[in-house]
């Protein structure tokens, strides 16, 4: 079986070529790419000599160059996407082009080519916020920034190829992720990167936001499971079990990185942020078998030694944008 991985230079399709290629994964897999800011080709410098893995850099929106590759392949796991909730608030153009435009264009060929399987990673953002319970697949989506809309419009799109086409499509919405190689300017690795360096860390309004965090192993082991295993038109939900307010993280931060209260700022809320995200994850537990099984204490620590571990890694991404 052909794999074609898109956005697998990035933090968390990264870690997914890695882990399938360490064990009795697909006999090669591709990885397209276009290495936008986020992606980074040492994130797989793992693989690189693996006789299996092939790297391609391109755009997920050249049809010429995804009708090609598509043609090539027998599956598809689709990474492919700009993420960052801050950025879609300043310029939500690239947001619609790579995550609705891409999409289509990979959906398009994979329905010509007939793949036998396309999953679509999404994320929990797409259902908007929640005060309290946890939201099934079931729920309407109900996104409130430019970043979740175009996810939306995304697994919309991705779903209407399974009823209108036939094809084979399996949709998963993560919570949270966290882990190394993440680049810094989300939260987790922001803050433990800054405070290495000694540096104060933002934090939004009053920090009770709430978020459900997802060690990267335990994502990439329940898209596995979906590939293997799930079913045609469904979606599901993959959750950390994790539910922190920023504050508590930040708290929790700090105190990983010999740091006091004195090093954050707070700092105007973001708009439109959302109060609290929390996914039910019984479906792909009960169908698949899957359960959470990095806990947040261990994911953390781990995640902390890793950064301060490989500063040759983070520090010429920091500079960018310090």
């Amino acid at each position: 079986m052909r794999l074609l991985v898109t956005g697998g230079a990035g933090f968390i399709g990264s870690h997914y070529v890695r882990t399938v290629l360490s064990g009795d994964g697909p006999e090669h897999v591709t990885v397209l790419d276009a290495l936008t800011y986020a992606g980074n080709p040492a994130n797989l410098d793992e693989v690189r000599d693996d006789p299996r893995f092939t790297f391609v850099k391109g755009d997920i929106c050249d049809a010429d160059l995804v009708d090609d590759l598509v043609a090539e392949h027998d599956q598809v796991v689709h990474f492919a996407a700009e993420s960052h909730v801050d950025r879609s608030i300043a310029a939500a153009g690239e947001f619609v082009r790579t995550n609705v435009t891409g999409t289509f264009t990979l959906l398009d060929a994979a329905a010509r080519h007939r793949i036998s399987t396309f999953v679509h990673i999404s994320t929990d953002e797409v259902y908007g916020s929640i005060d309290e319970g946890s939201w099934p697949e079931t729920d309407p989506l109900r996104p409130n920034s430019p970043y979740s809309a175009t996810k939306a419009a995304a697994d919309l799109l991705a779903l209407s190829f399974h009823r209108t086409h036939g094809l084979d499509v399996r949709v998963t919405r993560c919570s949270n992720n966290y882990g190394h190689h993440h680049y810094p300017e989300k939260i987790i690795p922001l803050f433990i990167t800054n405070l290495l360096d000694g540096l104060k860390v933002p934090l939004y309004g009053t920090g009770r936001n709430v978020r459900d965090w997802l060690h990267i192993d335990d994502h990439v082991q329940g898209i596995e499971l979906v590939r293997r295993g799930g079913r045609p038109g469904e979606v599901y939900n993959i959750g950390g079990g994790a539910e922190l307010a920023n504050k508590e993280l930040t708290g929790l931060l700090l105190e990983a990185c010999g740091h006091s209260w004195d090093m954050v700022t707070y700092t105007e809320d973001r708009k439109g942020h959302d109060a609290r995200y929390s996914v039910d994850h019984g479906k792909i537990s009960d169908e698949l078998g899957y359960r959470p099984r990095k806990d947040f204490a261990t994911g953390l620590a781990e995640t902390v030694a890793w950064y301060r571990d490989h500063r040759d890694w983070w520090e010429p991404l920091v500079s960018r944008h310090r």
